[in-house]
């Protein structure tokens, strides 16, 4: 058996864990086998690892976003055998972030005319060289960023900081240029096909049943 790679997508605070969380309890109750990946892999990987120690102010270093895609990339290459398995095993595999996310943060750091370029020099790391599997399906959980700010701030505590706000976080000018790159890849469909779902419907977030059953009828 080979499942079927859901990755769910967003900038922070669009409730990524929470929907991942639902789709897997939905398609499990209605008996299709389903399991949710994280990434990053803070605790199980050393690219994790130094991930975490870098979001939380523990590096003395400044990275470049090239040296930080390689160690988010990295994470996943890490993980291949734990991709492979949750594959072979369950009829679907939701991913919390995948490759998605490291072109729509690392290319949000880059000048807009390099942003496209640098999202494809991640996507032939990740896939050509790490041989990572694209997904069958991505899906942008498009969230006003005003309001995806308050929900970040209501988090639970991460492993990799007592902070309310990781170094990605607190850069608000930087979360509004992830969700422009993560428009641009849902419309031209980079790295396989697409779905947007809005966490948003007159002026209220939808529940969490309701999101995770947009994703559900998006895969076909």
């Amino acid at each position: 058996m080979t499942g079927f790679l859901l990755a769910i997508e967003g900038g922070d605070g669009a409730g990524k864990a929470t929907a991942a969380a639902e789709v897997a309890a939905q398609l499990n109750a209605a008996g299709r086998t389903a399991t949710v990946l994280s990434f990053p892999r803070y605790t199980h990987t050393l690219g994790g690892h130094v991930l975490g120690d870098y979001l939380a102010g523990r590096l003395p270093h400044t990275a470049s976003p090239r040296a930080m895609a390689t160690l988010y990339a990295l994470d996943r290459f890490e993980s291949a055998a734990v991709i492979a398995t949750a594959a072979a095993t369950h009829e679907v595999v939701v991913f919390d972030r995948y490759i998605a996310s490291n072109m729509a943060y690392q290319a949000a750091q880059v000048p807009a005319d390099e942003a496209r370029d640098l999202m494809a020099w991640i996507a032939r790391l990740e896939v050509n060289q790490f041989g990572l599997p694209v997904p069958d399906l991505s899906v942008y959980l498009d969230t006003p960023a005003d309001i995806a700010r308050t929900l970040i701030l209501q988090k639970r505590k991460r492993s990799y900081t007592d902070d309310a706000l990781d170094a990605y976080e607190a850069d608000f000018a930087l979360q509004t240029r992830v969700r422009t790159n993560y428009a641009l890849m849902a419309a031209a469909e980079l790295l396989g096909r697409w779905a947007t779902v809005p966490t948003i419907a007159d002026d209220v977030l939808r529940a969490p049943r309701e999101i995770a059953g947009a994703i559900i009828a998006a895969i076909g």
